[in-house]
């Protein structure tokens, strides 16, 4: 059966925003003592909703639940400032997106971020003329690992996920892709998002399904 789209995940595979995630809550929790190390960034909260951080943070170092929306709110707007400042279109992406709309696949990008933080960094990275659908983690009510939000966009394009292709970096939006039973190709940097790779990926599912 082949491919007729491809759904992007955001930090990490279309924007190397992980850091940015990282600055601007740590600015944030630093204000009440309880920021997160790198390690525990990169092996425990990689790719979680900044409220699930904040869950997680309660229970393990008593961080005191009435203080998450303060923080999350001071974190949207720390990561917007970065993102007003540091993103920037990226050549290899915008011919990667431009190239696969123009051979007809649908493309979506599919993001634990808030749609806010979505619709902003795809506008100023260039990319959002060349996707037909967006999914936020406010346009679900579970975010990854739940696969709620790539079984939302396959839905919204009329497919079945054997006809889509998830592009992923991180265990949780891993584990995501697999459990909406779309097709799988995980890049380890921003980099690895180009038009070599994804049509390599398509063609391989492709000769093996037949």
């Amino acid at each position: 059966m082949a491919i007729k789209a491809v759904l992007f995940d955001m930090d990490g595979v279309l924007i190397e925003a992980k850091e940015w995630h990282y600055e601007a809550l740590n600015k944030a929790l630093d204000l009440f003592g309880v920021p997160i190390s790198r390690h525990d960034h990169l092996t425990v909260f990689d790719g979680l909703p900044t409220r699930k951080k904040l869950e997680m943070l309660s229970l393990e170092k008593g961080l005191p639940s009435q203080l998450h929306e303060f923080i999350n709110e001071m974190k949207q707007q720390y990561t917007m400032d970065i993102v007003y400042s540091q993103c920037k279109p990226k050549f290899v992406h915008q011919f990667a997106l431009s190239s696969l709309r123009a051979k007809g696949y649908k493309l979506a990008v599919c993001s634990n971020s808030v749609r806010n933080s979505v619709e902003t960094m795809m506008q100023k990275a260039g990319l959002s003329e060349y996707l037909h659908f967006m999914v936020s983690n406010e346009d679900v009510t579970k975010g990854k690992p739940d696969p709620e939000m790539y079984l939302k966009a396959i839905a919204h394009f009329g497919l079945s996920p054997s006809e889509c292709l998830v592009v992923e970096d991180n265990e949780n939006g891993i584990r995501a892709a697999k459990a909406s039973g779309a097709h799988l190709l995980v890049v380890k940097e921003v980099d690895d998002t180009n038009l070599h790779n994804i049509q390599k990926r398509i063609d391989e599912i492709e000769r093996i399904e037949g």
